[in-house]
């Protein structure tokens, strides 16, 4: 019975009934000075949560940076975009050093 009210306030809310029109896993990536900025946000309610990692091949292993912010956005169009201009910024801040550590996994 709970499933059956959940999925009908969702079909107010603009969750899983509204006809799919934002992907809830939806990622995005661009390659950035030898990275990859990964954009995945999170969605919070109606909102989006700013969310990515960062990719760099060295040697034979893929390091990852992820990073998560407190930024919120109504759309998850616009949260992606801002995901991946913020992985672009923590390159550049960062430079070598974001990935020196040699860590496989860590948050950025």
């Amino acid at each position: 019975m709970a499933s059956f009210f959940s999925k009908l306030g969702s079909m107010f809310s603009g969750g899983a009934g509204s006809g799919g029109k934002e992907n809830d896993q939806a990622v995005q990536s661009i390659v950035h000075e030898d990275c990859i900025i990964f954009a995945e946000p999170v969605r919070e309610g109606t909102q989006y949560r700013l969310k990515g990692r960062i990719e760099k091949e060295v040697g034979d292993e893929t390091l990852v940076r992820t990073f998560i912010r407190a930024d919120l956005f109504a759309s998850q169009d616009e949260a992606i975009e801002w995901s991946l201009k913020k992985g672009k910024q923590i390159v550049e801040q960062n430079g070598r050093s974001l990935f020196s550590d040699g860590e496989k996994n860590r948050t950025a």
